[in-house]
């Protein structure tokens, strides 16, 4: 992706709200402007205008416009003068936006990028353009400050270029008035906060995670990590010449006289062929000087007097690798990011290398929630078995990651609490049950409590909706799935790819696609996934409806399928392999 600069508007006078600093204002436990400064967290450089905020971190810069409360013009011309780089794009972006997303600011940059535009701006639900949600290139930006004979007091449209667009987002309304705060929250507390589709989310958790910290290690104890660092050939492959094929080595052309010795691989290299001269060798042994060719087996015949013949009408062919033809010292074997896999790690010792620079893989922790779940022993009155905890850190190692432990937690006032502090262990934490609005979903709360930054609210997603991914202080991923066994289950196969990615900074692999051949008995008006089965002639087959209090429909189930909304029979959808 084009790389982009952001400035961040965390000034004005809030005249509607009482003159009160409203960057700072707190909405899901996070402030607005905490929530601006996450969804540009991917910009090269953000710089902030407004007054100094000494809690921010050094990285981030700030600024003032002149005179202090001159407009957004002047705020914007004030920010721009102070990035610290030149990246052909630039993120402008008001700080009274309690629900943007990053995605949102990734699909505005990827629109600017293919449009060709100017700038590109947001649109609410409503069609009416936000000119202060929205991605410049920064020569437009420029030269639209330039035409200006001042920038004080200036309205926002004396910049809007002619060549710009406008595209509809969600999660953009913005909180100018105290009527509005009070619904924002609102919102939060009864869940109803704007959903993220799960292409976004994906997007979001891939950009915006922070990062494991790199080191090196031998690579046959870290599959699930990613290489941090681009993998070069220390030795060359093959190391010396070998034979190809079982055969013989020759030298100059036949027929040839047969030597008795005989070249194996790993044993003593013949010695040397004079011309004329043949060899017994077998596939991978080191062909001895002078050797010319290797010729195969059945390409030949051995006469009484032991002297070799080619067979007549048979092909020429030189059948020996010769050394470094594959791989010489100092060549890629695999750019940064790739996953450390057995195939990476079998490439990687055939060219003398063992151990290198990478990122994970991730540790994780799994907390199964609630007072009616019982993983041993017999069952009391109101309790119900725990059918999924057992199976997770086998999901979990499907995708690269290492259970570290699974534990249970009650039905505490302060049992949330408990657990993200002491997250920083483990680099995720898994937690089932309590992300919804009930008397006894309490995650949010904690959540918001130890200030994590939230990445995912909810979901559009059928099941799945009540999802929550944050990122606590420590750097540890909290991801809260739903209590429901498949509604856990489908989520987290569907989200964890993204996640292992984020967290390593791994390349991601494309999805599986295919056509659902009866996508419309399935499909509804969001996104739903559900088991499937492979169709004889390719594609699948999914079930219209699944019991999600349990993982009975996955048995003699190939995989899940991922039905967009509204989709026609026939349409292609991202298919979920199950482990087996």
């Amino acid at each position: 992706m084009t790389a982009a600069d952001a400035i961040v508007l965390a000034g004005g006078r809030a005249s509607r709200m009482g003159g009160v600093d409203k960057p700072a204002i707190v909405i899901g436990g996070r402030s607005m402007l905490d929530a601006a400064l996450a969804a540009v967290a991917s910009c090269a450089h953000t710089v902030v205008v407004g007054p100094r905020r000494p809690e921010l971190p050094p990285e981030i810069g700030q600024t003032r416009e002149v005179p202090p409360g001159s407009g957004p013009v002047a705020a914007i011309g004030a920010g721009l003068r102070a990035l610290g780089s030149a990246a052909p794009l630039v993120v402008v972006l008001a700080a009274d936006l309690p629900f943007l997303s990053a995605a949102s600011v990734t699909e505005l940059i990827r629109h600017t990028c293919e449009s060709g535009a100017d700038a590109v701006f947001a649109a609410d639900e409503s069609g009416r353009p936000q000119y202060l949600i929205g991605v410049w290139r920064r020569t437009a930006l420029t030269a639209a400050l330039d035409r200006l004979e001042s920038l004080i007091n200036q309205p926002m449209k004396a910049l809007i270029p002619a060549d710009s667009a406008i595209i509809a987002l969600p999660g953009i309304a913005d909180c100018d008035t105290e009527e509005e705060v009070r619904e924002a929250r609102a919102s939060v507390a009864a869940g109803t906060e704007p959903a993220l589709s799960l292409d976004d989310a994906r997007k979001t958790l891939r950009d915006n995670l922070s990062r494991l910290t790199a080191y090196s290690a031998d690579l046959r104890s870290v599959r699930g990590a990613a290489l941090a660092a681009p993998l070069a050939a220390v030795g060359p492959l093959p190391r010396f010449d070998v034979s190809a094929m079982d055969g013989y080595a020759v030298a100059d052309g036949g027929p040839w006289r047969l030597r008795r010795d005989i070249g194996f691989a790993g044993g003593q290299r013949p010695v040397g062929l004079l011309p004329g001269e043949a060899v017994r060798i077998a596939t991978g042994a080191h062909v001895p000087d002078g050797t010319t060719a290797v010729v195969r087996d059945e390409f030949t015949r051995v006469a009484p007097d032991d002297t070799l013949h080619r067979l007549p009408d048979t092909p020429i062919r030189d059948d020996i690798r010769r050394r470094g033809e594959d791989r010489r010292p100092g060549d890629l074997v695999a750019p940064q990011g790739t996953p450390v896999t057995a195939a990476l790690i079998s490439a990687a010792a055939s060219v003398e290398v063992t151990a290198a620079q990478v990122r994970g893989p991730v540790r994780a922790r799994i907390v199964m929630t609630g007072d009616e779940i019982r993983s041993e022993g017999p069952l009391h009155a109101g309790q119900t078995r725990d059918s999924i905890g057992p199976i997770l850190p086998d999901l979990l190692s499907w995708y690269g990651m290492r259970t570290a432990d699974r534990v249970h937690l009650r039905d505490t006032p302060n049992g949330f609490d408990e657990v993200l502090a002491a997250a920083r262990e483990c680099d995720l934490l898994v937690i089932v049950g309590a992300t919804g609005s009930g008397a006894a979903d309490q995650l949010r709360a904690a959540v918001a409590r130890a200030e994590a930054r939230v990445l995912v609210r909810r979901l559009r997603l059928r099941p799945g909706g009540s999802t929550v991914v944050a990122e606590l202080s420590t750097g540890t991923t909290v991801l809260g799935l739903p209590g429901n066994p498949f509604a856990a289950v489908a989520t987290l196969m569907a989200l964890a790819p993204a996640i292992v990615a984020g967290r390593t900074d791994g390349t991601a692999r494309p999805p599986l696609l295919g056509p659902l051949h009866n996508a419309a008995e399935i499909s509804g008006p969001v996104t739903r996934i559900v088991p499937a089965r492979f169709a004889p002639a390719g594609g699948w087959l999914g079930d219209p409806s699944v019991r999600t209090a349990h993982l009975g429909g996955l048995i003699d189930r190939d995989g899940l399928v991922v039905v967009p909304p509204d989709a026609a029979d026939g349409a292609t959808v991202e298919f979920l392999p199950l482990p087996r």
